[in-house]
């Protein structure tokens, strides 16, 4: 997205009606979705594993790794009944904030990093692509890196997973998250072809990170573009990423998940679904997967697939 696009886009998302908003999008994911079906959800060129590799940790079958991003206000109350509904089903997952967003409840982060679970940066603010310019995303910088150090986070993803790697080395990270295997329907649509993570190395090689690319389709696409009533498409997927023994990385948004069985609003969806998909995986994949923080993932990938 060009810098006029980006103006345009966004200028037009505060002027025109949220529901409007979402009919539009939902159309034009309709119009990609057939031009994409070879390589979505599903893209068979990502399953090529690095070289040398030699599996997960315990033989397992492949790697499970949970996150979100709380994206508004509110989300952050439903932070709590996902935390123990996640818990009380054996899983672990990152919750990444938005530093400038809304009014950060550092309550909420101590109760996740007492529950055994991670706090990641989701960006300053959830307003657009920070590089669309060197300028723009090196002023943020310093912000950033402020409330890495504060909230000890190691991980970044930024708002609407836009992404540049070589600008992200200028963030004190040990891994980023903020790319896909395919997802034709982000803003910025281009995939990395791969369902395990990899190291993005500096200029000069000395330094890096891991990059963590999601790799099962986002809850939002799902079931508040798409529409969908089932979580079909995320047990096929998964089933093709552990027949190939690579990473499933979900992310999914407190803020769109209904845990009171009320009305459903237009971008929400039942907490259920969520759920009967953990519950899928503990039943079909016992014992099976390697299920891990993300920051236990990069540091497993940077001590082992580093050249």
């Amino acid at each position: 997205m060009d810098n006029f696009s980006h103006f345009l886009y966004y200028r037009v998302k505060t002027l025109v009606p949220k529901k409007m908003m979402l009919y539009a999008r939902r159309k034009y994911v309709d119009l990609k979705r057939t031009h994409y079906a070879g390589t979505w959800p599903i893209d068979p060129d990502a399953a090529h594993p690095p070289g040398g590799w030699c599996g997960w940790p315990g033989e397992k079958q492949f790697a499970l790794v949970l996150t979100h991003d709380v994206e508004i206000n509110k989300g952050q109350d439903k932070c709590y009944p996902l935390v123990e509904l996640e818990a009380s089903l054996g899983f672990r997952s990152s919750f990444n904030f938005v530093a400038e967003g809304y009014p950060l409840r550092k309550s909420l982060f101590r109760y996740l990093i007492e529950q055994g679970f991670e706090v990641g940066v989701h960006g300053l603010n959830h307003k657009g692509n920070p590089f669309r310019s060197e300028k723009i995303f090196m002023d943020q910088v310093p912000r950033i890196n402020h409330y890495l150090k504060e909230w000890g986070s190691v991980g970044y993803r930024t708002p609407s997973m836009y992404h540049n790697q070589k600008m992200l080395h200028n963030l004190e990270i040990e891994y980023d998250s903020s790319t896909f295997d395919t997802d034709p329907f982000e803003p910025q649509p281009d995939g990395v072809k791969t369902i395990f993570p990899f190291w993005v190395k500096n200029d000069s090689g000395d330094k890096g990170y891991v990059e963590l690319p999601y790799t099962l389709p986002q809850d939002f696409t799902l079931f508040a573009l798409m529409k969908k009533n089932d979580i079909n498409i995320w047990k096929t997927k998964l089933d093709w990423i552990a027949e190939r023994g690579g990473m499933a990385l979900l992310i999914t948004h407190p803020d769109y998940m209904n845990f009171d069985n009320k009305q459903l609003k237009t971008d929400e969806y039942p907490a259920a679904y969520y759920e009967e998909f953990l519950k899928y995986i503990k039943s079909k994949y016992t014992d099976r997967y390697w299920h891990v923080l993300p920051k236990e993932i990069a540091r497993f990938w940077a001590s082992n697939f580093v050249k």
